[in-house]
């Protein structure tokens, strides 16, 4: 089974920058979707973006456009979210997920029943 792990959280001020990253078992990269979701405690989970590692085909919500991108290291078997111009709207626990063998779409990348894998939160706090 494929194993996860989102790490490069951490405390920042409003207009600053993080880099989380996601590694993952293997190599994988070739034949998986890749998401990014965050949660706020009391607050369903929100997807940020959807990587198709086969054709690099990102997608992104609409509240982190412009500001959120993804980039995939073949070689380290890693993805990672560069995060610029945070916001205290963006606090929250940040979690990768992977699924197998479907591109990511517009559709349903935000889907939570779509993923097959997941990795353990990494804690993104933005104070004002």
């Amino acid at each position: 089974d494929v194993q996860l792990q989102a790490s490069g959280g951490g405390s920042v001020q409003a207009g600053g920058s993080l880099r989380l990253s996601c590694t993952a078992s293997g190599k994988i990269f070739d034949h998986y979707a890749i998401a990014w979701f965050r949660q706020v405690p009391g607050k369903e989970r929100e997807a940020v973006s959807c990587l198709t590692t086969r054709d690099d085909t990102p997608y992104y919500a609409d509240s982190v456009k412009g500001r959120f991108t993804v980039s995939m290291n073949n070689a380290k078997n890693a993805v990672y979210l560069q995060m610029n111009s945070l916001k205290p709207g963006d606090t929250a626990v940040y979690s990768c997920a992977a699924d197998y063998g479907r591109p990511c779409s517009p559709d349903y990348y935000y889907d939570v029943d779509r993923y097959d894998y997941w990795g353990q939160g990494t804690q993104v706090t933005v104070s004002s």
